[in-house]
């Protein structure tokens, strides 16, 4: 068995059985944790995002607030954090309603007050009581105040003060305390776990054990280093990294079928297309008809830039499936995309093909069906309708997927369910940066396109202040009059009350004040088929000004457009720029996209946008927004970080990624089976991180 370029001795044999018992303290629910109960471990719950102890675990401090500085009132400095050993001389009731109640406090050196609002609190300060207090210094009419401390505590309990305080991420309703319960209640429930890092690894890293890392940021006695989080954030990443080993593992151990050609119908379509591919293309090629001519099946990704001719691969890898006498589908996610990629197939396939969407009805559809289940349609391009029951395959061998991060896990197995040990190819217009290839596609294999095929022209880029907008619309003028059309991209349907950003029906009114009936308009909450005709009015060159939201972003190709005007461009990532941008530069013309910005930049926004103007490299953008913006959560709402990681931050941990891959494929190459003492621990691991596909691999040996 042969993973990541290296030969296993043997395959997965089944597992020992996981003992859960060392686990089960972490996975009893947080009601059981002490002062949650059923409406805090509610929120709680929501807070960490799970409902379980681990999960209050895994949500780490963000900073520490260091109270060791014990200070006299005399010396107190307002604004700062202050620690103060005090006696409570007096209490003030206030003078009227809504005024606070004052406590007063010295400490031999000055007298100050203590600000409370809660009468409640009252009870923490009895006269004559020495205590130790922390708190924000402020200062109110030339008198020291401590509006409501943030811990009081007895001197002579002094022990429990917590003088380093972690900093958790709270929300509505779990306030500091309530968050420093329940974490401290979850450290006592973590167990002593065994090692499952290489005592190497520890050694040259000067990290601490699992549980010490835990202790080092919850109940910190010293404001802590990088090296727990990094202990942690290793942790996690690794056993991702095992996990998608062994399904990768697993996947190629699966039967495949063995699908070759004469090349005959691939010679034809080149004929056909009259260019050579570019070197990119040739080698993702070679690497696709690798896995489709082995014994297993194929899980492959296919990432190229904008314009780097993906489409012609696919057609490639489609053609070799049917050359060895079996069917292939491509699957769009739009049917203006499936559209194009027909005309493309039409033009460049020696053999049938067919379009099938939820708009093919009547004759029309039954005779694509009866096409496919005879096997006499050897092509299919369609949208989600291929996955309808109705749909039945002759013999589908390969099915190729484009824009895939649109489609779900279910669809995906729903196509390739459509045949018998059918390949998968997924393709994207989006350059991934190199941290989510490993974090969130390391299941499959990848191939990039990483040139544009020869002949393209390189698209200007320039910024312009909205000010400027009179003289962007004379160059507008002046491109239409000479055959050009145009994209004007809104980051807005419609006018917001919050927002001050020129939205798509204001920006589509005023120039249709100035340039009439030739201005058409598109957006997300328009009927399609309303849409659709406005994208085809501007294909067809009836409209020649589109004005439209980010609908234009993927699958749109019109040769002629040669200017993309985007407006509030600050607002936009920069990766999704790099994808409106590609939109124009496909025909012979020289292209033109002009960045309009907010008057005022930031210096922030200034470096990104004009990071598209230094480069056309969609792989270096995308590395840097991600390294500027987060990963974000590809199916939630999470806006940094990596996608379905707890502990590893993108930026942070980035380099301890390849670290990991290769610690994972060490591992699996000497103990396969995870067998060893070391092997047990990462099952331990395993099951800590919920990798559940691993841990069945493992159980089905």
């Amino acid at each position: 068995m042969v993973m990541y370029g290296l030969r296993y001795r043997g395959g997965l044999a089944k597992s020992q059985p996981v003992s859960l018992e060392i686990l089960a303290p972490l996975r009893a629910p947080i009601t059981s944790l002490p002062g949650l109960g059923p409406r805090l471990s509610v929120l709680v719950g929501k807070l960490v995002g799970g409902e379980r102890v681990r999960d209050v675990l895994f949500h780490l401090p963000v900073e520490f607030v260091d109270r060791r500085g014990v200070t006299t009132i005399r010396d107190a400095k307002p604004g700062v954090v202050a620690t103060l050993r005090i006696e409570v001389i007096r209490h003030e009731a206030p003078g009227r309603k809504g005024q606070p109640h004052r406590v007063v406090i010295g400490d031999g050196t000055a007298f100050a007050e203590i600000v409370l609002f809660h009468a409640a609190r009252l009870v923490q300060f009895p006269v004559g009581a020495k205590l130790l207090v922390s708190g924000k210094v402020e200062v109110f009419s030339d008198r020291i105040t401590l509006p409501h401390p943030d811990f009081v505590l007895n001197q002579a309990q002094e022990a429990g003060f917590p003088w380093i305080e972690p900093v958790w991420p709270l929300a509505a309703g779990v306030v500091p305390r309530v968050m420093r319960r329940a974490a401290l209640g979850a450290l006592e429930r973590l167990p002593a776990l065994p090692e499952w890092l290489s005592a190497s690894v520890l050694r040259h890293r000067h990290w601490p054990g699992f549980k010490a890392a835990m202790a080092a940021l919850h109940a910190p006695v010293e404001i802590p280093d990088e090296k727990p989080g990094e202990r942690l954030a290793y942790d996690e990443l690794l056993a991702r990294q095992i996990a998608f080993a062994l399904v990768r593992a697993r996947r190629r151990k699966r039967a495949g079928r063995v699908l070759l050609g004469d090349g005959k119908l691939r010679r034809a379509a080149l004929q056909r297309f009259g260019f050579t591919p570019t070197a990119g293309q040739i080698k993702a090629l070679a690497e696709i008809d690798q896995d489709m001519a082995s014994p297993h099946q194929m899980l492959r990704l296919l990432q190229g830039d904008v314009g780097s001719g993906k489409t012609l691969v696919a057609v490639l890898a489609m053609l070799r499936a049917v050359e060895a006498g079996a069917q292939a589908a491509l699957l769009a996610p739009t049917e203006i995309l499936a559209k194009q990629h027909y005309e493309v197939l039409q033009k460049l396939s020696p053999v049938p093909v067919v379009f099938l969407s939820g708009n093919v009805k009547g004759k029309a559809r039954k005779a694509a069906l009866d096409g496919i289940a005879d096997g006499s349609v050897p092509m299919v391009v369609g949208t989600h309708a291929i996955f309808q029951k109705s749909v039945a395959f002759h013999d589908l061998a390969l099915a190729v997927i484009d824009e895939q991060h649109r489609f779900g896990v279910d669809q995906r197995l729903a196509l390739s369910a459509k045949g018998e040990m059918t390949d998968l190819l997924v393709m994207t217009a989006t350059p991934i940066p190199r941290t989510l290839l490993l974090t969130h596609w390391g299941e499959m294999d990848v191939s990039r396109i990483t040139e544009k095929p020869a002949g393209r022209k390189p698209i200007t880029t320039t910024m312009h202040k909205l000010a400027d907008l009179e003289k962007v619309l004379d160059a507008i003028e002046r491109a239409v009059g000479h055959g050009g059309r145009v994209y004007w991209v809104c980051p807005l349907v419609t006018e917001s009350e919050v927002l001050d950003v020129t939205a798509t029906e204001i920006r589509y009114a005023a120039l249709q004040a100035r340039f009439g009936a030739q201005v058409g308009m598109a957006h997300g909450q328009m009927e399609p088929a309303q849409r659709d005709a406005a994208l085809a009015e501007f294909a067809a060159g009836t409209k020649t000004i589109l004005v439209a939201t980010t609908v234009i972003e993927v699958g749109v190709d019109v040769r002629q457009a040669n200017v993309m005007v985007i407006e509030h461009a600050e607002r936009f990532g920069l990766a999704q720029l790099h994808q409106l941008r590609g939109r124009v530069g496909r025909g012979e013309a020289q292209s033109y996209c002009l960045l309009l910005h907010a008057d005022k930049l930031g210096v922030a926004s200034r470096q990104r946008l004009s990071l598209l103007r230094e480069t056309e490299d969609g792989f270096v953008i995308a590395d840097e927004d991600h390294r500027l913006r987060g990963a974000g959560d590809a199916l939630g709402t999470k806006q940094s970080g990596l996608p379905g990681y707890r502990l590893a931050d993108a930026e942070k941990h980035e380099g301890l990624l390849p670290m990991a891959r290769q610690d994972a494929v060490m591992l699996l190459e000497t103990d396969p089976k995870l067998e060893t003492p070391r092997g047990q621990a990462v099952r331990v691991l395993l099951n800590l991180f919920d990798q559940r596909d691993a841990i069945n691999t493992l159980r089905a040996g």
